[in-house]
């Protein structure tokens, strides 16, 4: 089940794509958790573009943001070079996070069992550890309602 805006945030500990770990509870301020199905597939490499390309919209309200895939950091990485992202990318190679977050695909989703996959999800976690957006989408071929996510920014 995915979590409701007002939950508290499940703890985050991972890699990013260059090898090093990373912790939601050692951010300084907001962190909007962007959870991903895959490096190198057409959504996904529009909405990242399109996330670094508005970037100083989250930084300068103080916002951190991360996209987080079930991709290795070696996939990752190479994904994050190519496309010039400008924000951490985490694997999340067990789906453990996105298990938390209610934001990965049941394994019977569809004949190919891709139960190890996230689904495209968007979180805001306030400095505290509440959630204060949550969305995960049954659609991998939409985006996040980015939008709302800036209206939850600027209610911070």
């Amino acid at each position: 089940m995915a979590l409701q805006i007002g939950d508290p945030a499940p703890p985050v500990s991972l890699y990013t794509s260059d090898k090093q770990p990373w912790s939601l509870a050692d951010q300084s301020g907001a962190t909007l958790l962007l959870f991903f199905p895959g490096a190198f597939t057409s959504v996904c490499t529009t909405e990242l573009n399109d996330v670094t390309n508005d970037l100083a919209r989250y930084s300068d309200a103080g916002v951190n943001v991360v996209g987080i895939s079930t991709d290795s950091p070696f996939a990752l990485d190479e994904f994050k070079k190519v496309n010039a992202i400008g924000f951490p990318l985490l694997s999340d190679h067990d789906a453990e996070a996105a298990a938390a977050y209610g934001a990965k695909y049941d394994n019977d989703f569809t004949p190919m069992k891709l139960g190890r996959i996230a689904r495209r999800a968007a979180f805001l976690v306030d400095a505290g550890g509440t959630v204060r957006y949550a969305e995960v989408l049954e659609n991998a071929g939409q985006q996040p309602d980015f939008a709302a996510i800036q209206a939850a920014v600027a209610a911070l």
